[in-house]
């Protein structure tokens, strides 16, 4: 290897020890209740032959406590047919199968669902279902963090500073609380519709700075003998944390999306501050790198259209050369207005040309409706009333 590569790789994996650092300190607290007891949700099965393992049971355990959690959904470990009453008795006394707590939940006159999810600590964040309006699936749109650290212009998040990331029990509870609302379990097997049918990590936070969550956590949902979703049924959406797109490619190779919304970096750079960081040549590098991407996984850019800022012609038509030869769908966002937004929506005849000009070059370039806005549930909407306490930390630099 030339050794300008191994200098980039170096570089690179400097950066991503760095932002894992970083990372660690906004985890959550510990997933143990104020009596003791453990929540077995978010453990795998490592982790989870250990617990047992330490009370004295066998390893074949394993498989059947999650098979109970997973994909029966069970919460209650006296409906465990499978486990005699001793044993059940024994498990209830040291540990719980826990979800967040659905303290608001609202519906939409489209049926988009929304759920603001407590968490044990007081701590809140927003979860989304989105059915299709023809058939029966849809999109659970999860949250990874409380609040958001990247202050992207046009989302409300942004305005919310980032409070702690949320854990692997946390971000797999809130796909199995929305489970829990609309009656889906035993997960659906083979060719069974799903009501829930996809995720798309694309709720309150940046997934790629909680990534040691959030992928053990889509390791947990991607397990065949529980909740069971492909990785072609998960959306990682990104607004370009470029060293650990390397990485989640890798580990987890879900469909990626990538936060956009400007084809110059004078302009990215105040949208989406993280560009500044990451400027977009290396941010189409990354993509152009991602491993599994091709014309049936394609890629997708997501671009908020905002009127007078982001949607003229040139700048679809420069959308075009940044992305050409990439296996490419762009999402063409209207603006979802929140209180205080200094944004406004483009014309539907901007977005039609724009939509026009990128497609005309044989990207695919729908243009979203949007959902939920009635309650606040539509892209870029999602906040809570979560504070971070003031506490002295060292954050690296």
């Amino acid at each position: 290897m030339p050794p300008e590569v191994n200098a980039i790789t170096d570089l690179t994996k400097a950066e991503r020890e760095r932002i894992l650092a970083k990372s660690a300190l906004f985890d959550p607290p510990d997933a143990a209740l104020a009596d003791g007891r453990r929540d077995l949700v978010g453990m795998d099965r490592e982790e989870l032959g250990a617990e047992l393992a330490a009370i004295g049971e066998k390893p074949f355990r394993v498989k059947q406590l999650w098979h109970w959690i997973y994909h029966q959904g069970v919460t209650d470990f006296s409906r465990m047919s499978s486990i005699a009453r001793p044993l059940q008795e024994k498990l209830a006394e040291r540990f719980v199968i826990g979800r967040p707590d659905p303290v608001v939940v609202q519906t939409s006159t489209d049926e988009t669902r929304k759920f603001l999810f407590r968490f044990r600590d007081g701590q809140e964040a927003e979860t989304v279902y989105i059915p299709d309006p023809v058939e029966d699936r849809g999109a659970v749109c999860i949250s990874s963090q409380v609040g958001c650290t990247l202050s992207c212009r046009f989302c409300h998040t942004g305005t919310q500073t980032l409070v702690r990331n949320l854990g692997a029990p946390e971000i797999v509870g809130q796909f199995m609380a929305a489970r829990d609302s609309y009656g889906e379990w035993p997960s659906p097997k083979g060719e069974t519709p799903r009501l829930l049918s996809t995720i798309v990590l694309m709720g309150m936070g940046e997934p790629l700075y909680n990534y040691t969550n959030v992928s053990k956590a889509m390791r947990i949902v991607m397990d065949g003998e529980g909740i069971g979703l492909s990785r072609r049924r998960i959306t990682l959406s990104t607004s370009g944390v470029v060293p650990m797109m390397d990485r989640a490619g890798a580990e987890l190779g879900v469909n990626l999306a990538v936060s956009l919304h400007a084809v110059t970096n004078e302009l990215r750079d105040v949208l989406v501050p993280l560009n500044r960081k990451y400027p977009i040549e290396e941010l189409i590098a990354a993509c152009r790198r991602y491993p599994g991407s091709s014309n049936a996984r394609r890629i997708t850019f997501e671009y908020v259209m905002l009127k007078g800022v982001n949607d003229s012609a040139a700048e679809a038509r420069e959308l075009v050369r940044l992305i050409a030869g990439l296996p490419a769908k762009v999402n063409l966002i209207p603006f979802n207005p929140w209180p205080g937004s200094q944004y406004e929506t483009s014309t539907p005849a901007a977005v039609a040309k724009f939509s026009r000009i990128v497609s005309d070059a044989g990207i695919s370039a729908p243009v979203r409706t949007p959902r939920g806005r009635d309650i606040s549930a539509a892209c870029g909407q999602l906040k809570t009333d979560s504070k971070r306490e003031r506490t002295a930390i060292s954050v690296p630099v």
